[in-house]
């Protein structure tokens, strides 16, 4: 198993160990908490957007994909997935309110390692996959600074909200963990002066 491979199908538990861990130390207050759900709420935002575009092919366990979506936030950027991520983690390493800005240099390369070696992964089945339509794809969006204006989609897609909204339940089921965790923390845990 590649290291690409292993991130993939693992994705959602590799968060677990660093979460725990800022968990356990996290001091959070008022701004922190409004700052960092700010920062998570933003990156849901893009999720859903290109969920709604994906549909319920991003939360299979097998690389590829049953046709290539540049449409949406797809249009901006190739992975708006892991660029919402990212904000949602970013978002998380802001409330705990402790080793700033040092967090979140660490979530950054933690899980811009992981999503390295993801995204090679899905480029190589994609091409495959697509050829020279992926390869056009990949020469017009960045993969993961959007660009400011949408590149012509190759295919447009109608999104589909609701489904969004059902694919997302884990990931919402997460989000709301982790609030509450943090939540409960600065809540009822007094920390020495």
């Amino acid at each position: 198993m590649t290291l690409g491979e292993f991130f993939f199908k693992y994705r959602g538990i590799t968060p677990l160990p660093l979460v725990l861990i800022i968990v356990y130390f996290a001091r959070p207050t008022p701004q922190s908490f409004f700052l960092g759900l700010m920062g998570m709420l933003l990156g849901e935002a893009i999720r859903l957007w290109g969920v709604s575009y994906a549909g319920g092919a991003t939360r299979t366990r097998q690389v590829g994909a049953p046709r290539l979506v540049t449409d949406g936030p797809f249009a901006y950027v190739r992975n708006p997935l892991y660029l919402g991520n990212m904000l949602i983690y970013t978002g998380a390493a802001i409330i705990p309110n402790v080793w700033t800005p040092w967090l979140l240099f660490i979530v950054w390369i933690y899980f811009g390692f992981q999503y390295y070696w993801i995204v090679r992964l899905e480029e190589q089945k994609l091409t495959e996959l697509f050829g020279s339509t992926y390869r056009r794809y990949q020469q017009q969006v960045p993969r993961f600074f959007p660009r400011f204006s949408p590149a012509p989609p190759a295919h447009p897609v109608d999104p589909d909200l609701k489904a969004a909204l059902k694919s997302e339940k884990s990931t919402f089921l997460s989000f709301l963990t982790i609030l509450l965790l943090f939540y409960l923390k600065m809540r009822f845990v007094s920390y020495p002066r």
